[in-house]
């Protein structure tokens, strides 16, 4: 699918991150030099957005984490911006939070929390096991971004959790064979539009991904609670804690189903036959309806590549050390350029009613006829068209509120340092 192949990270991205990471480290083992730092989350499965966050983890022995003592060694060095290093020692997980000085790639910073680096294993293997997977991560994590419910503390639910629920879906869907990497990527995405937007009970039910997966009543599982705990809204079981649920902070997770029921409906109405035969004209592209890409992150990205593109690039790999990719006659640009938002290629289709209820003809995602017509770029930028603006578009910016308010840099394009 289009989208996928343009909006997955480019090696010069990850290199950036990776300098990003080579900065803070040096600063880290500066102070405690037999400590351990790796990489975990999006960055390490690679999993991330334009402008995800990179997630660290520094292993070593310390009564406390030594969170104001690394804060002060940030500023010291001007690592980071000096006004977004905050340091949240009451959270769950207390972390140090700060954006980078050069780059503006945002980092999280956390002590001896192997959970994270487990998970990223865990994701790592169900990539593996199902093809589609980071297909649907990378449509859902762009669609919550621009509504501000990719966070729990904007009201949203995090990629952890939008991961289990990807995985949940596809463990127990009735039909598709999620080993197929020849599933109908469309049909899948409506479906779990569908799923998660009018189908699944919340107050009643939670989720299991463990031995092949399944729905639970959270009857039974307030059974095992104690001290008045219970289920919260949006129950996951958490397949690597026993006991822990992913979901629990995930106090807007309501809002999420309104947004997941309206990309239901949006997309459900534009691949019927009577949107085919009344196409609309203001959005060339049918998943341009739910999904849209900035000017400033498409700035960004050609910033990176113009300022990275002709080093040594690195990639991330299992253990968080780096494979190095030498770009080589320009191979690596061209082949990105073969699958931009522009390109003619890999049509995303929606398959029929007997495969869907709301897909009563052979459609496209990344077009509007039923002959194949390709994906169009330009069908990200048009504005959501739905009147409820909360649902279309909730916080309208499809960026960290506050990464894109600083002051204005020279090293950056001008439109991200508004």
């Amino acid at each position: 699918m289009d989208f996928y192949k343009y909006i997955s990270p480019r090696p010069e991205e990850a290199a950036m991150r990776k300098e990003v990471v080579n900065r803070i480290e040096v600063v880290i083992k500066e102070l405690w030099p037999t400590v351990d730092v790796q990489i975990y989350g999006s960055f390490s499965t690679g999993l991330y957005l334009p402008t995800s966050d990179i997630d660290l983890m520094v292993t070593g022995k310390w009564e406390r984490p030594p969170l104001q003592e690394l804060e002060q060694a940030l500023r010291k060095h001007e690592v980071a911006d000096p006004n977004s290093i905050k340091v949240l020692d009451k959270a769950t997980v207390p972390i140090i939070k700060l954006t980078d000085q050069r780059t503006d790639v945002k980092v999280d910073i956390s002590f001896n929390v192997e959970t994270g680096v487990k998970a990223a294993s865990f994701i790592k293997g169900y990539m593996k096991k199902y093809p589609v997977l980071p297909y649907l991560i990378f449509v859902l994590k762009q669609f919550l971004l621009q509504r501000d419910l990719n966070e729990v503390f904007t009201g949203g639910i995090s990629s952890y959790s939008l991961i289990l629920m990807v995985i949940s879906f596809l463990q127990l869907h009735p039909r598709i064979d999620p080993t197929n990497p020849s599933e109908n990527l469309g049909v899948l995405l409506i479906e779990f539009f569908e799923l998660y937007g009018r189908n699944f009970n919340y107050l009643k039910t939670g989720i299991r991904i463990k031995n092949g997966g399944a729905y639970i009543a959270k009857e039974e599982i307030m059974k095992g609670m104690t001290n008045g705990y219970r289920p919260s809204m949006l129950y996951i079981e958490d397949p690597l804690l026993p006991g822990n649920d992913v979901g629990r902070g995930s106090y807007g997770a309501m809002q999420v189903k309104e947004v997941f029921n309206y990309a239901f409906i949006v997309l459900s109405h534009a691949v019927s036959p009577l949107a085919q035969s009344y196409p609309n004209k203001d959005c060339e592209s049918t998943l341009g309806r739910i999904i849209r890409l900035t000017k400033e992150v498409i700035d960004y990205r050609e910033w990176i590549v113009r300022k990275w593109g002709g080093r040594d690039l690195v990639r991330p790999d299992n253990r968080g050390t780096n494979h190095r990719v030498t770009k080589q006659n320009g191979c690596n640009e061209q082949q990105r350029d073969s699958v931009s938002p522009h390109s003619a290629d890999s049509p995303m289709s929606i398959s029929s009613p007997q495969q869907h209820s709301s897909a009563s003809s052979v459609s496209s995602l990344s077009g509007s006829d039923n002959n194949g017509a390709k994906f169009n770029g330009k069908g990200f930028h048009n504005p959501p068209l739905v009147n409820n603006a909360v649902l279309a578009n909730r916080g309208y910016t499809q960026h960290h509120r506050n990464t894109w308010r600083r002051r204005k840099r020279d090293s950056l394009p001008v439109s991200l340092s508004r």
